[in-house]
C-alpha cells in the first residue's frame, strides 16, 4: 500500500451498525407524530440527509420538529449503534501505512461526533451537511473534506455502501470502494468491494 492517500468512510453501514437505532428512533417518531410510514419507507432511502428523506416518503409538515423528536430518539437509544468487527484495527493500520482517514456522512454533526467520541476513533477530518453543503448525492461534503486536507482527488478513495454514496462519489471524481456488508445493494460493479472492513487493507491504493 502507497502512502499519501486520503480514505474518507461513510458512518451508517460501512463504520457502524445503526440499523436497531434508526429503527427505534423512527417507530417513535411515528407514534409521536401519528404517521403511517414504515420504517422500511425511511430505511429504504438512507444515505441522503433526513430532511430529504422525509420529503422523498410524502412527509412535508413539521420537518424541523420531526427531525428534532428523531435526533433525540437516536441520542436516547444510542447504545443499540454497534462499531463493525475490525474496524479500529483497520483504521489504525491504515494510519501505520501512512494513509489520512475521515469520514463524511448524511448525519447531522453533534450526533456523529457523540458516536466517535464514544468508540475513541481518531479522524483527520470529519464532514456532515450544512446550510451550506448539499448532501449525498451532491459531492459538496466530500469537496470539502478533500480540500481541508489539501489532497488530489487522485489519491482519494470514499467508501460507502448505497448507491447514494456511490453517485456523491462519481460526482466528485474519485474512487468508490462498494461495502457490501452495509444497507445498500448497487447491481453494476464498476469498483472495488469490500466484504468486510478488514478487507480494506487486502486493495492496492
Amino acid at each position: 500500500m502507497r502512502s499519501k492517500k486520503l480514505i474518507l468512510f461513510d458512518l451508517d453501514g460501512v463504520l457502524f451498525n445503526t440499523k436497531l437505532n434508526m429503527k427505534k428512533s423512527w417507530e417513535n417518531v411515528c407514534i409521536n407524530f401519528f404517521l403511517n410510514k414504515s420504517f422500511q419507507d425511511y430505511f429504504s432511502n438512507i444515505g441522503i440527509p433526513f430532511e430529504d428523506i422525509l420529503k422523498k416518503i410524502g412527509i412535508n409538515k413539521n420537518i424541523k420538529k420531526i427531525k428534532k423528536f428523531y435526533k433525540e430518539q437516536s441520542l436516547k437509544h444510542k447504545k443499540l449503534i454497534k462499531i463493525y468487527p475490525g474496524v479500529k484495527f483497520t483504521l489504525k493500520s491504515l494510519l501505520r501505512y501512512g494513509c489520512k482517514i475521515g469520514v463524511v456522512t448524511s448525519k447531522d454533526n453533534e450526533r456523529t461526533k457523540k458516536i466517535i467520541k464514544d468508540y475513541k476513533l481518531k479522524f483527520s477530518v470529519i464532514q456532515c451537511p450544512t446550510a451550506y453543503l448539499r448532501g449525498k448525492p451532491f459531492p459538496d461534503t466530500l469537496l470539502k473534506a478533500i480540500n481541508k486536507l489539501n489532497f488530489e482527488k487522485k489519491n482519494v478513495f470514499y467508501v460507502g455502501d448505497t448507491y447514494n454514496d456511490y453517485l456523491a462519489a462519481k460526482n466528485c471524481k474519485i474512487k468508490f470502494i462498494f461495502a457490501k456488508y452495509g444497507y445498500g445493494n448497487i447491481a453494476f460493479k464498476s469498483f472495488a468491494t469490500i466484504n468486510n472492513f478488514k478487507d480494506l487493507l487486502k486493495l492496492k491504493y
